[in-house]
């Protein structure tokens, strides 16, 4: 029998948990695999639901749903052809020479090698344009030179982003002989914020005087427009180079006033790899950010649409700063007491924090900023964060009435469960890595936050000795329940992933002892399990299937967690460590841990327990980049000889619109996996030549806990609030149930 299977040829996933939190990455596999000939048939491909809000950008796994192109075949090149031209490519490899040398010049780095600048050309990438942009703009609020700033998603795939600060420069640079608007967008490293006397800003985002030059090069069109000195100035770019001259004209006597920076893009097809459309809910996260950073500041977001119904807009202005922004988070939580907070300046470095504790969190949310950038990988003031909170709590303990074992030394694991806790640095000359900015390095930031946080804390907590009380109680609280746990956790410990007997017994292991080419299934059921089993290559594939649904953990403590038999083959099968302690890569048996489950409710479910266990547990799994999820086909067409299989409704729709009116077929509708056999298992999820997998990372981690805990944890209402909202953005066609 001929076997087709249908795939989408390009795309962009999302799942909508609730607001951009993690995003579906496609990964691997031809598109389209044929055992006889057959006719080009175009797809859509849609999501898999996280229950609730299918934005779980895992492509997305949050942000709305899922997106996907039209489907056509590969083209395959013959065998005598591919050889002649391999035989081609390694005589032009061989030769090395000086005409081999290549120097590129002005922005001709950043279009041959993008990923260098904006991290990828995928969809963060994409968005790592606006971002840039916009944090342009945010320097000028941070100066006290803006206060509103409008950023336009406009129906052509372009983007506005406009301020009301000084406006960028237009006299003539005295070293490029060029207006210093067309240096600026033109020249790699060229800027005003490197520091010093000549620097024009005090505290800035912006270090490498690249973003806007790397966003002009990456577009097959940019304009900007300043006002500035009572002038409108304008110019327009194409791929990074001038394509008009700077013209300006005086402002009508209304408008002389007026002051600021235009720039909208149109981004570079043959630059991103996959379809330029900005998702909304993605930039409105990283908006609502800094205006939670920057109390002073009014930023508008407004995207445009063909059909004038389905125009957005919001307005996001935080008077209350990171005291707000606490509440918004805990917004679905218990609070032991209200949010407390400080803002205070030492040796140039301003610091700006707020706390709050819950009592039914049981992991903490600590989200550190420099310069209103979001540090994801932490750095020093984070450091200095955690090191101060952990032995001022430990001083005050010492004094406290609720501290009966006076000589009782709690660790910062225990402090900390259940904080929620924002820190913003604001440093003169930050030290970051890389241009993505992902972690603060300057030393002398860790020194300053743990004064400034041990003084107040030590003032604020003496004032209000119920908060205290409140504090140690919770801390406390998860003393105990390590301790009740440590019996799990020195297992977990003690027991090496390298000996068989400490292994799961139903873990059908890989013969491969290399974690970058194994990779585990995890499967609903020894149904399932069992078809896995037959149907995968033993070298490099391993299954473990679960028998049921696991512990919800968000809503139970480590105690219950460590007890729970599935929970613990997960942790001893993966080499997961023990939660709380750093990361250790090297102790991962698998770099790809794939969640296999079934196309109906309760599948999408098991899928949603275990993503919370990974995000919980083991944070670093999705910052790696090792959790996806496998998608099997929904339905199998056997017409003829043939047999066909579609991984929606819309596939299966276009599919039987090809047939003859008159044509006969069956379909069968997969409901589970142990409905599969072993052989079509394998063609069509776990070859890895023809399978499709979604790779899940995070890209907005405040949002993710927001939406983790309100899906996931006790109260009702908020769950309840947050499928109510998320409704409108589901396609119930795009859900696999």
């Amino acid at each position: 029998m001929a076997l087709l299977i249908l795939r989408p040829r390009t795309f962009s996933l999302r799942l909508v948990m609730a607001s951009s939190s993690l995003r579906f990455i496609s990964s691997s596999s031809s598109l389209l695999h044929s055992h006889a000939p057959a006719a080009a048939l175009s797809s859509s491909f849609s999501p898999l639901p996280f229950t609730a809000r299918v934005n779980f950008s895992l492509g997305k796994v949050s942000s709305g749903a899922l997106i996907s192109r039209v489907a056509f075949p590969r083209a395959f090149m013959s065998s005598s052809t591919a050889a002649e031209s391999a035989s081609q490519g390694s005589k032009s490899a061989q030769a090395y020479g000086s005409e081999q040398i290549q120097v590129l010049e002005g922005l001709d780095p950043v279009r041959k090698r993008p990923g260098m600048y904006i991290g990828s050309t995928g969809p963060r990438g994409l968005h790592h344009l606006v971002y840039e942009i916009l944090d342009n703009a945010v320097d000028e609020a941070q100066a006290g030179f803006a206060s509103k700033i409008d950023v336009v998603l406009h129906a052509d795939n372009s983007v506005t982003i406009i301020d009301d600060g000084r406006g960028i420069p237009t006299d003539i640079h005295p070293a490029t002989k060029k207006s210093s608007l067309e240096t600026v967008l033109t020249v790699l490293h060229a800027g005003g914020k490197f520091g010093g006397l000549s620097s024009g800003y005090s505290v800035s985002g912006g270090l490498h005087g690249v973003g806007l030059s790397v966003v002009n090069a990456l577009s097959e069109a940019l304009k900007v427009i300043v006002w500035r000195d009572g002038m409108e100035y304008k110019q327009r770019y194409a791929r990074g180079k001038p394509v008009t001259d700077l013209t300006c004209h005086v402002l009508p006597p209304e408008s002389e006033d007026r002051r600021g920076t235009c720039i909208r893009f149109w981004p570079d097809k043959e630059v991103f790899t996959t379809e330029i459309n900005f998702d909304y809910d993605t930039i409105a996260g990283r908006i609502r950010e800094l205006a939670f950073l920057n109390p002073k500041l009014t930023i508008t977001l407004s995207k445009e649409d063909e059909d004038p119904e389905k125009n957005r807009y919001s307005e996001f202005y935080y008077a209350g700063g990171l005291i707000e922004y606490v509440k918004w988070l805990n917004a679905d939580k218990k609070p032991i007491h209200e949010v407390f907070g400080f803002q205070k300046e030492m040796d140039g470095i301003t610091i700006n924090a707020a706390l709050q504790w819950c009592s039914d969190a049981y992991s903490d949310t600590v989200l550190g900023y420099a310069n209103s950038i979001r540090t994801i990988d932490g750095g020093t003031h984070i450091d200095g964060l955690k090191a101060s909170l952990t032995r001022t709590i430990n001083n005050l303990a010492k004094k406290s009435k609720a501290n009966k074992d006076k000589d009782l030394t709690l660790s910062g694991e225990h402090i900390r469960e259940g904080l929620t806790c924002i820190i913003s640095v604001k440093v003169p000359n930050p030290e970051f890595e890389g241009q993505t900015k992902t972690r603060l390095g300057n030393p002398e930031v860790r020194k300053v936050v743990d004064q400034c946080v041990q003084e107040y804390l030590t003032e604020y907590l003496e004032l209000h000795p119920d908060v205290l009380d409140s504090i140690l109680s919770k801390a406390l609280n998860a003393l105990k329940a390590a301790l009740a746990a440590k019996r799990a956790r020195e297992l977990v410990r003690q027991k090496s992933v390298l000996k068989s007997s400490s292994l799961p017994g139903k873990l059908a292991d890989c013969s491969s002892t290399n974690p970058e080419e194994s990779e585990i299934f995890i499967v609903e059921g020894d149904s399932a399990g069992g078809s896995a089993k037959q149907g995968r290559d033993r070298r490099f594939q391993a299954i473990l299937p679960l028998r049921g649904k696991i512990l919800n953990v968000e809503r139970r403590d480590d105690a219950a967690m460590y007890k729970n038999e599935e929970i613990q083959n997960l942790i001893l099968g993966l080499g997961l460590g023990v939660k709380g302690e750093d990361f250790k890569k090297e102790d991962l048996r698998y770099h790809k841990i794939i969640i296999l489950t079934d196309a109906d409710v309760d599948g999408a479910h098991i899928r949603t327990l275990l993503l919370t266990f990974f995000y919980r547990y083991q944070k670093a799994l999705f910052d790696e980049g090792f959790i996806y999820v496998g998608v099997p086909p929904l339905y199998k067409v056997e017409r003829g000889k043939q047999a066909y299989y579609c991984y929606d409704d819309a596939e299966l729709r276009k599919l039987l619109s090809t047939f003859p009116s008159n044509a006969s077929y069956n379909i069968q509708r997969f409901k589970g996996l142990g409905e599969m056999m072993p052989t079509q298992l394998w063609e069509t999820t776990m070859d890895p030549e023809r399978r499709l997998l979604k790779k899940l990372t995070v890209e907005d981690a405040a949002q993710a806990n927001v939406v983790f805990s309100s899906l996931m944890g006790a109260r009702v209402d908020v769950r309840k609030e947050l499928i109510k909202n998320s409704s409108n953005i589901v396609n119930l066609e795009h859900l696999d149930i």
